[in-house]
């Protein structure tokens, strides 16, 4: 027979509407929407930061230097190439205010600009007037402007004076907008804003204190930026300086969002798995009420790759219907939602109806579609004509045909490779998918192996009658147990993974903060001011520990003589400048992991410690050479030793160590961390800020709060994707109890014949719902738990430790999801007659 006939047999099947199919396309709709939306929105982003690059930026391009200010031939060269140029330092310091004889600190990010700032853009103050106009002040002293939160955390009104180091200022107005602030990154304190020649007695941009020189230029119309970057590289990239421009005006936020928007796709198509189940159980439902009308086709000489035919083209067509409906919803969301989301963006977007994250969302859909309809639908053709009409597809062998195997695996490693190259990050796909693998194969033998305990547990449950018929529903193959368990297991799994991953992670930062952490962060000290410090903590009994190294900052330009990038990726070391130290003497909490250390009054050649950890993952060697740029100065040195550098206790850690004199005469500060009791930490802070103005305390616990807040964000946003992958397990769930009505009302009419009261049959429904939904539960528990220290061991390389409180939710929820959809299916089969259901059956 020809696919024609099948095509004519599947549109007479479409005529009778969707019945049957409804949960079919509520799950590939809702899996293919949030595809669609997550994709959508990150795109609408990515075209917002490319739009408005130059203004995130401040200006077309930047040069940035750390610890210096540009010298007169970096100055020539942007003066020349730039149609306008602007300089901007960036710093931490300290805020201070007098008041009765008491002074209020908190920590600011201070950016000092001079009278071309802006390039691009507006500043918005409160109230309103010329930024410049602010930052000139009155007749006495420079003005500044402040962010809301610090004013109010200050307690300052409009016209009162603070200070930065030695420096008095006046507050002028509050900052509303900032043009450039997404370009600046995380910054651990707000906004303050000054004119740089209001800097010049504060002591703050001493040589060797922390600050950052970014230039701003605006370039002639046409210019290539590539031709710009590549000339600027080559002129000045031994120097330290590190380019960016409008292309990727801030390239934090849009790594973020592109890492964010990677994860939340794969966590869609978490959700795409779990509705993937559910596209099974309804297509083999469906192929279960149609067995009468397979068995007359069969009968009537119908060849089984027809009657394949006539439901793969029946299917295959609703499959588009609904990928088209999941497309059309996840396309407009982000665009009926715009106003919603762009109010909780700090960067500009672009939201509108873009073909890329469709397309990719309908790739995914279709290979779904594909993969998870092909294998009930290929075990129709091993079914004789006459065993059809004995439900010969609860009966007929597990696993589909050899070449229909084959179909299902490439369909799936095509997924997987799509997935991985949409997503930008394979090796997060493939944990994904591994975790996915492991999670689906532990439902399923758990869901073979609860079918075998509910048979064994039958016997004892005599004198039980309703739970005696729950687990001998439960054991029985028309239960479903494995389609509620597959569903919503593997549903219950990602939000468990997610849950522990969360909950560690904020374990990870907070949660040993008061034995391990320092009270205080002291940067900017003088090397005059060091013995001073020192001596000022070491009388005080509330503290109870004192670190302090040298603290210079410079940037890995080459390795073994290749640039850096070239050679270890995109390790987090090579990204812009590292903070380094010195050290005659090997310290005492140190341990070496292999070499040597260079010993006391060394003075030969440069040579280099390096963490260990992070050199394993660079692919460093001892006798590898690095070259280390550090205030425009190359300097080469040799690795000698690797050694532990444990970075979780908050205390002070370098990735690299050099001997003292292959940094001879660099200007340099000390960075200080201070352990002390509590209550003693503000009078501390108090001694150390009037003795030395220009040093900077960030407090650690303030410090974690704000990567707390950034976390916060993350797991909202991930949770989210796990709440959809959720649903769509409920909706899967929901069309396993639809489709065991039936049954259930044939098995309601017997045991009413048999003189069981309505009571005890609803009772034994609920009982099985419970269990399933327990087993369910507790399945994904263990999943979850398994892929959140997975994800945890490996992936953030964090401890983990099992948050009770996230996974007893998931096993109440399991039980609660399947109790419900249970028994909201269970009035129909209670309600009918007995008589009228077993005449139909007759």
């Amino acid at each position: 027979m020809s696919l024609r006939l099948a095509a004519r047999f599947a549109r007479r099947e479409l005529r009778g509407g969707l019945h049957g199919f409804r949960i079919f396309l509520a799950c590939l709709t809702l899996g293919v929407a949030a595809i669609a939306a997550v994709g959508s929105v990150r795109t609408g982003i990515e075209a917002g930061l490319a739009r408005e690059g130059a203004a995130l930026l401040g200006g077309d391009a930047e040069m940035r230097f750390t610890y210096r200010f540009a010298n007169e031939a970096e100055r020539i060269w942007m003066q020349d190439t730039a149609t306008a140029l602007s300089e901007v330092v960036d710093f931490r310091s300290m805020a201070v205010v007098e008041r009765d004889g008491e002074a209020e600190r908190g920590l600011t990010q201070v950016k000092a600009v001079d009278a071309a700032y802006p390039l691009v853009g507006t500043p918005k103050l409160d109230p309103e007037m010329d930024l410049h106009t602010a930052l000139a002040g009155t007749d006495d002293l420079p003005g500044g402007v402040m962010d809301r939160v610090l004013i109010d955390r200050l307690g300052l009104s409009i016209g009162d004076r603070f200070r930065l180091g030695t420096q008095d200022f006046v507050l002028m107005a509050t900052l509303v907008h900032e043009p450039d602030g997404a370009a600046d990154g995380f910054g651990l304190g707000p906004r303050t804003l000054v004119a740089t020649a209001g800097l010049s007695g504060s002591g703050l941009l001493e040589p060797g204190t922390l600050f950052d020189t970014k230039y701003r230029m605006t370039l002639p119309p046409d210019t290539d930026l590539d031709a710009v970057s590549r000339e600027a590289r080559a002129r000045f990239e031994g120097t330290g300086l590190r380019w960016t421009d409008a292309r990727n005006g801030a390239p934090g936020v849009a790594e973020f969002v592109d890492r964010l928007g990677s994860f939340l796709v794969l966590v869609g198509l978490s959700g795409l798995a779990v509705g993937g189940v559910g596209v099974a159980a309804a297509v083999r439902a469906y192929l279960a009420e149609k067995t009468s009308v397979i068995a007359t086709l069969r009968t009537l000489g119908a060849d089984r790759s027809t009657i394949f035919q006539t439901y793969f083209i029946q299917i295959g067509i609703l499959s588009i219907f609904g990928i088209f409906l999941g497309l059309v919803l996840g396309a407009l969301a982000p665009v009926l939602l715009a106003p919603l989301i762009e109010a909780r963006l700090p960067i500009p977007s672009a939201f509108a109806i873009y073909p890329a994250p469709l397309a990719e969302a309908a790739i995914y859909g279709l290979l779904t579609a594909l993969v998870f309809t092909l294998w009930p639908l290929a075990r129709t053709e091993e079914v004789r004509a006459a065993t059809l009409f004995r439900d010969a597809l609860s009966t007929s062998r597990l696993l589909p045909p050899f070449k229909y195997l084959v179909t299902i695996a490439l369909g799936l490693m095509l997924l997987v490779g799509l997935a991985a190259f949409f997503s930008g990050t394979a090796r997060l796909t493939l944990w994904t998918t591994g975790g996915l693998a492991f999670a689906l194969a532990l439902l399923a033998v758990s869901a073979l192996g609860i079918r075998a305990l509910a048979r064994a547990l039958g016997v004892a449950a005599r004198g039980r009658p309703a739970l005696r018929w729950a687990l001998s529903a439960i054991s029985g193959p028309r239960e479903g147990a494995a389609s509620v368990v597959l569903s919503l297991g593997l549903g219950l799994s990602v939000l468990a993974a997610v849950g522990q991953i969360d909950g560690n992670l904020r374990t990870a930062i907070s949660g040993n903060l008061p034995d391990l952490a320092p009270s205080y962060f002291f940067v900017d000290i003088q090397q005059d001011q060091i013995d001073g410090f020192t001596s000022r903590l070491a009388e005080d009994s509330a503290v109870s520990r004192v670190e302090t190294a040298p603290m210079l900052r410079g940037v890995v330009t080459r390795i073994n003589g290749q640039p850096a990038r070239e050679v270890a990726g995109d390790h987090w070391v090579v990204q812009g400048d590292r903070g380094l130290t010195y050290a005659d003497t090997l310290p005492d909490n140190t341990r070496l992991t292999a070499g040597t250390w260079w010993g006391e009054e060394y003075d030969g050649a440069p040579q280099i410690s390096f963490a260990q950890e992070e050199a394993t993952e660079m692919g460093l060697s001892l006798g590898d050479t690095l070259t280390v740029n550090i205030l425009g100065r190359d300097i080469e040195a040799t690795i000698t030793s690797f050694r532990e550098v444990d970075f979780s206790t908050a205390g002070l850690g370098f990735v690299l160590t050099m001997n003292p004199s292959a940094l001879a005469g660099a200007p340099h500060s000390f960075i200080s961390t201070v352990y002390a009791d509590e209550d003693a930490e503000a009078r501390i802070l108090r001694d150390l800020a009037n003795a030395y103005p220009n040093i900077t305390a960030i407090r650690v616990r303030d410090a974690i709060d704000r990567v707390s807040e950034v976390l916060a964000g993350l797991a909202a946003a991930t949770s989210y994707g796990a709440a959809a992958t959720l649903l769509t397990g409920f909706l899967v769930l929901i069309g396993a109890a639809a489709a065991g009505e039936q049954a259930r009302t044939f098995e309601s009419a017997i045991l009413k014949t048999l003189g069981a009261a309505r009571r005890h049959i609803l009772a034994s429904f609920a009982l099985r719902a419970a269990i399933l939904g327990a087993a369910a539960g507790s399945v994904a528990l263990a999943a979850g738990i398994a892929g959140g220290w997975a994800v945890s061991h490996f992936v953030l390389d964090t401890d983990f430790t099992v948050i009770w409180s996230s996974a007893l939710f998931i096993v109440f929820g399991g039980v609660a999801a399947t109790l419900l959809a249970g028994l909201a299916f269970a009035w129909r089969p209670l309600s009918a007659p007995p008589a009228r259901v077993l005449r139909g059956r007759e």
